[in-house]
């Protein structure tokens, strides 16, 4: 299960990572303003999912546990 959890983890910083390499690609080459908002709101919700599942992993498995 720690496994699982520790890949989840993994891919949603790796999702973060990706979508902010798109933000930063649709700003320098003068994209849609509508575009860099969608790109920037994905990347807080993945930010938020990928600091929850941080936070629950340490709440279980955590050193005390």
């Amino acid at each position: 299960m720690e496994f699982l959890v520790n890949l989840a983890i993994v891919i949603a910083v790796a999702a973060v990572a990706i979508i902010l390499g798109m933000g930063l690609y649709n700003m320098f080459k003068g994209g849609s303003g509508n575009t860099s908002q969608k790109l920037m709101r994905a990347r807080v919700a993945m930010q938020a999912v990928a600091v929850a599942l941080l936070m629950a992993a340490l709440y279980f498995f955590g050193p005390d546990r």
